[in-house]
């Protein structure tokens, strides 16, 4: 079968060895680097794996042994350090890419969300995905189970961008249906108003959630290159405007910083982990930098 489009080995072969940390009490086990205040196994059981040394014998199955003559660990479905999932915007505006030989946004965001989703599987996590425009499009439940990674996988490979931007309804949705306390990971241009999406990302708080948000931003966007008169259409009104960039560089500057700085501090404000990614950087060298910091302040 070829590799998904979007886990590409080299980046993985960056990231193996960081661990995307929970900074909240979630449920589940304490595995590795978790906390949590809760014990014991579900009853939901799941798949098997083989025995590894440090392994608790009384969770053999002793039955596969005597068939086998191998020794397998009975794995359960809560059996993870936290239910993590990954939310991906899909609108029109994730479309965008100033470079042809680059990544447009959503390109970025789906390598993102690819890293993520394998690194959560890999630490015992259980990763979901949920992938959006002015709807949900596509939800896929926390799981651990190896086929479940296929799938995410599957559903980002195929990813093109929809409709219009509409955050906020689509966040809500999600956390009214989320029953267990985890990690919700945003990635988003977040292209919208900020008021709405912070209340939406409070919502997830407010019900014990731990809230990553990863903000992409293409290079000409953060940086407005563009010298000569330009004509900028709108991906999702279809809208075009001419514009002479001299003239219009100092306006657009001021309210991106001021837009970005919202988020920044609304994010802050309900304490919700924050970062601006620019496609112009390696997915690998920014995720691995972003993953050290993270873990360096817990």
């Amino acid at each position: 079968m070829a590799a998904p489009r979007y886990l590409d080995p080299h980046v993985l072969a960056r990231l193996d060895s960081m661990s995307l940390l929970a900074t909240s009490i979630v449920e589940g086990f304490i595995l590795g680097l978790h906390r949590s205040p809760f014990r014991g196994f579900s009853v939901e059981f799941a798949e098997y794996r083989q025995y590894s040394p440090g392994d608790e014998i009384r969770h053999i199955d002793w039955k596969v042994f005597a068939k086998t003559d191998r020794y397998y660990i009975k794995q359960f479905e809560e059996e993870t350090n936290l239910a993590a999932t990954v939310i991906l915007d899909a609108s029109a505006s994730m479309g965008y890419g100033s470079n042809p030989k680059g990544l447009t946004k959503l390109q970025y965001g789906a390598t993102l969300a690819a890293c993520l989703t394998h690194l959560m599987m890999r630490q015992r996590d259980a990763a979901g995905l949920m992938i959006f425009d002015g709807k949900v499009r596509t939800v896929l439940p926390p799981r651990l189970r190896p086929a479940h990674l296929k799938r995410i996988m599957t559903e980002l490979d195929g990813i093109e961008p929809g409709g219009d931007t509409d955050i906020s309804a689509p966040l809500h949705q999600l956390a009214e249906s989320m029953t267990r306390r985890g990690m919700v990971v945003l990635i988003s241009d977040l292209l919208d108003d900020p008021a709405k999406v912070l209340s939406a990302l409070q919502h997830f708080r407010f019900l014990g959630h731990d809230v990553l948000v990863l903000q992409i931003m293409d290079n000409a966007e953060l940086n407005f290159p563009f010298q000569s008169l330009t004509e900028f259409t709108d991906l999702e009104t279809g809208a075009k405007s001419l514009v002479a960039p001299e003239g219009m560089r100092p306006v657009y500057m001021k309210e991106l910083t001021d837009f970005l700085h919202a988020f920044e501090r609304g994010c802050a404000g309900i304490k919700a982990d924050y970062k601006l990614l620019d496609t112009g950087r390696p997915v690998d060298l920014a995720l691995s930098e972003y993953l050290h910091r993270r873990s360096q302040r817990l």
